[in-house]
């Protein structure tokens, strides 16, 4: 699996408790310091329908998720069915 890439800052409590769940779920991310990140801003932007919150992810596949919790994350990144797991 490709992992995701969550969209973050370090003032962020949001941020913190979603990288915090990912993390202890054994779910790779890459992060993404939007506060010093050149383009980032405008990219959570983007995903948000011409609003910024974070956390932003986006999925593997190229979709966005913007401040999901981590039961919504383990739904996008269920298979279909028939599909080998991607995730533990």
């Amino acid at each position: 699996m490709d992992s995701l890439t969550v969209y973050s800052a370090p003032w962020c409590g949001h941020c913190h408790r979603l990288k915090a769940e990912l993390t202890r779920a054994a779910i790779p991310f890459t992060e993404v310091d939007i506060d010093h990140t050149p383009g980032a801003i405008e990219r959570v932007t983007e995903i948000g329908g011409g609003s910024w919150l974070i956390p932003t992810v986006v999925m593997p596949d190229g979709t966005g998720l913007v401040n999901p919790s981590l039961k919504e994350i383990r739904e996008r990144l269920r298979p279909a069915d028939g599909e080998t797991p991607a995730t533990p």
